[in-house]
């Protein structure tokens, strides 16, 4: 595994980390608690030392179901490595809607540092605002208290609705109000890519790249004759738009080569080439998937020629979930 510093952080992170959103319902088709806690501790003894949660991850009867998973993984562990997790959404909060005031960050911070059986959180990611009018100007206060009580160490702004929101994102970096984004970025949706350059250039702003495998499709396993199963993520797609999107898969597998043995860790390498990535987070479900992910780190850089065809096939940006 190699490591790299987050931004003005200065915490050091394995280019690799472990998105739990799976361990938390079932979006990806589910994760047994004991699994999810084995696939964690792998992931330790990898290397990777940032694990990414929220409590979001849940049900509409639990919120943060991924958060005590994480916290039951990490119990004597701790100091071993950083945590991320977000506020302003709760599956339990009247249908997950958005909650971004004072009183809120305050007790969704109390409430996931029980659940991940821990005294602070290394960086605390506003949760997907979809514009600028859910944000209560009250909520800087909230942020500046759990900072000050040392309940979390950085802020971060994970970015949804990208179009809505990317400045937003561009004004709080400006105005040191976030040390960290979290952003989709995969070889099948770029839209990201020049925040990225910017916020990382200009205000040393770390980046964690998620939703790296698009969803599933980048993984190699999805046909156009793959059934998903009913409420899981990719069961919204038309059979025109799963064929799309695997005919687009199709194409980048010009980068697979004789270190690069499959199209999950050339989609992850490929993120990780990008100018001002921190870290890539993966989103296996278990330690074989894990193990496949964190090869990527030390897999040879694709070539200027190779990055540039892969630029030039993508038709378009596909949306992110």
């Amino acid at each position: 595994m190699k490591y790299r510093t987050l931004g003005r952080t200065g915490l050091t992170l394995s280019e690799i980390s472990l998105g739990t959103w799976a361990f938390g319902n079932n979006v990806y088709g589910g994760v047994a608690e004991k699994d999810g806690i084995k696939t964690i501790n792998a992931g330790i003894d990898l290397g990777i030392n940032i694990f990414d949660t929220a409590p979001q991850y849940g049900t509409d009867k639990q919120d943060g179901v991924a958060e005590i998973v994480l916290g039951k993984a990490l119990k004597g562990k701790r100091d071993k490595v950083h945590i991320s997790s977000k506020f302003g959404r709760n599956p339990c909060i009247e249908g997950g809607r958005s909650l971004f005031y004072k009183s809120r960050v305050i007790d969704s911070v109390e409430e996931s540092l029980k659940r991940l059986q821990t005294d602070y959180i290394d960086v605390l990611f506003f949760h997907s605002p979809f514009s600028s009018d859910e944000i209560h100007d009250d909520v800087w206060e909230g942020i500046e208290q759990v900072k000050k009580q040392g309940k979390v160490r950085f802020i971060g702004h994970s970015i949804s609705m990208f179009n809505q929101t990317e400045n937003m994102a561009r004004e709080w970096a400006k105005e040191g109000k976030i040390d960290v984004v979290q952003v989709v970025l995969s070889l099948m949706n770029r839209e990201a890519q020049q925040l990225v350059n910017t916020l990382s250039k200009e205000h040393n702003i770390g980046v964690f790249a998620r939703e790296c495998l698009a969803n599933g499709f980048l993984s190699g396993t999805i046909t156009k004759n793959t059934v998903f199963e009913k409420n899981t993520l990719n069961a919204r797609y038309s059979k025109a738009a799963l064929a799309e999107r695997v005919d687009q898969v199709e194409a980048f597998k010009f980068l697979i080569r004789d270190d690069i043995t499959n199209m999950p860790q050339a989609a992850l390498k490929w993120v990780l080439d990008q100018k001002g990535v921190s870290t890539v987070l993966s989103g296996a479900k278990n330690s074989y998937e894990l193990e496949g992910a964190v090869s990527a780190s030390t897999a040879k850089s694709f070539t200027a020629d190779e990055l540039k065809l892969a630029q030039t096939l993508l038709k378009k940006d596909f949306d992110a979930a």
